[in-house]
């Protein structure tokens, strides 16, 4: 259904294309307040419990929250919106000061009240929501300041339309960014909230939820129902006259449908939700600059899905730095068979997680039980085992031209699938020795076959603190062994 998945080296290179892109921000701005403490009973004036506050916050919400998280990958982010003229509005802008959000285009008006979200939590989850909001759109004097102020500067790399139903975003205000964005060369993706997708007409990439994308369609989906899901998606891209949508299911990860090519879909990465708040930010807001970035949606959204994941497991709206997102990228590829540059990324995070890795290599042609038992006794020795497996050419050089018995891709599936396995790679070569200086192995292993000094790349592990170690090998199994008996069986038949 799709085309191969991007690496974790490719994802890795467009996160640090980042810096320096331009986004605008536009949308309804909030402050997230947060009340958080301890509950130790319920309260004598009602059945609610009673939370002894320990700790209060504030931070950037809505289309203030996706600026932040722009910023804090480092982008230069322009941010347009209304305040009222109250200490919400000020905290706001204040906030944005710090995060090195330029809020030129931020409108500020006495008769509205700055939107505050305050959120009471006891231990780990929360316990109520209290809303202030001024929902009247915006009038043209203000969207025309907006506007202005943004128009003012020098086109962006990416528009962002954070939508949340506030007034802000009104059709005028959208149409003209929708029509800058493309009288220039720049997306604009939208987060929406209007069950009317055709509000957004002509926008590069609009992003709902599974409710949203039902409250558009009309109809209700089961989240797993991929086929359903994308022609939904793609009726109305063509209705609406949008570039394409990402639809975000949850636990099912994400479904990315461009107007025309193939759909994608991208699992969700396994954490631990402790809170939703500020996750559509965090995907929208990576989302973007990765395709400001030059990156295909495919891969913008495996990066997006990789912030995301993070953020769920915060309390609260948080912004993820490029440091955990690199992380994150390279700890989570979309398969074990991985190149050898998107090894190496990988490598490194598990370095950086302190992780003990394990390393073997060889021919694997034929895969048989003494290879099994190899493999087990390897994994046993660290955290995460990586093999490296000689190509087609390598093997012919090694072992003569009738070899190998089964295509490098076949034997590089059949390795992955096993459990005790974290990675494959293959390598052109004779020997692994580039392979090795790329993962910097803490265990070298081979068979016990081998004496020490034989071992090619002892001393670039050695010399690096690690060691190498020999396993007992299952009498009787090897491939050659295997080859001469299928060999003899069919010249006695």
């Amino acid at each position: 259904m799709s085309p191969a998945d991007p690496g974790p080296a490719a994802l890795v290179a467009t996160l640090e294309k980042f810096r320096g892109l331009t986004a605008w921000v536009v949308g309804d701005l909030m402050v997230d307040e947060y009340l958080s403490g301890s509950v130790d009973r319920i309260s004598p004036e009602a059945p609610v419990p009673v939370v002894r506050v320990r700790n209060a916050e504030q931070r950037l919400g809505g289309a203030a929250n996706v600026a932040r998280q722009c910023a804090a990958l480092g982008a230069k982010t322009v941010l347009a919106g209304t305040v009222g003229s109250d200490p919400a509005g000020a905290a706001l802008l204040a906030q944005c000061a710090q995060a090195a959000i330029d809020t030129r285009a931020v409108v500020e008006q006495a008769d509205r009240h700055t939107t505050r979200k305050l959120r009471v939590l006891g231990p780990a989850q929360q316990l109520i929501r209290v809303d202030w909001e001024d929902t009247t759109p915006c009038s043209d004097a203000t969207a025309g300041a907006m506007l202005k102020a943004l128009l003012a500067g020098p086109p962006p790399n990416v528009i962002i339309l954070s939508d949340y139903a506030k007034g802000t975003l009104t059709p005028h205000v959208i149409d003209s960014l929708i029509a800058y964005g493309r009288e220039h060369g720049c997306p604009v993706l939208v987060d929406p909230k209007d069950r009317d997708f055709r509000r957004y007409r002509g926008a590069s990439v609009v992003t709902p939820n599974l409710r949203e994308l039902e409250q558009a369609a009309g109809r209700t989906f089961d989240a797993a129902d991929v086929e359903a899901l994308a022609a939904a998606a793609r009726q109305l891209i063509d209705s609406a006259g949008l570039g394409a949508l990402l639809v975000t299911r949850g636990e099912h990860g994400m479904l990315a449908v461009p107007g025309g090519g193939e759909i994608r879909v991208i699992p969700a990465v396994k954490r631990a939700v402790f809170d939703v708040t500020g996750a559509g930010d965090t995907g929208i807001a990576v989302l973007a600059l990765a395709v400001g970035a030059g990156a295909d949606l495919a891969s913008a959204a495996c990066i997006a899905n990789a912030a995301a994941g993070l953020a769920v497991g915060e309390i609260g709206t948080v912004a993820i730095d490029a440091t955990r997102l690199r992380a994150a990228l390279a700890a989570n590829p979309p398969s074990k068979i991985l190149s050898r540059e998107d090894l190496a990324a990988r490598a490194e995070s598990w370095h950086v997680a302190g992780k003990r890795i394990v390393f073997t290599n060889g021919c694997f042609d034929l895969l048989h039980a003494g290879h099994l038992a190899l493999l087990h006794e390897a994994a046993a020795l660290g955290d995460v085992l990586v093999l490296a497996i000689n190509s087609d050419e390598s093997v012919r050089r090694l072992k003569g031209p009738s070899r190998p018995l089964v295509p490098e891709a076949d034997r590089a599936a059949l390795l992955a699938a096993l459990g005790c396995v974290d990675a494959v790679t293959i390598y052109p070569e004779d020997t692994p020795l580039e392979t090795l200086a790329r993962v910097r192995p803490h265990v070298l292993v081979k068979g016990q076959d081998y004496t020490r000094e034989q071992v090619v790349g002892r001393e670039l592990v050695e010399a690096a603190g690690g060691r190498v170690a020999l396993v007992p090998l299952l009498p009787q199994k090897s491939t050659t062994a295997l080859v001469e008996r299928i060999r003899a069986v069919q010249g006695s038949t």
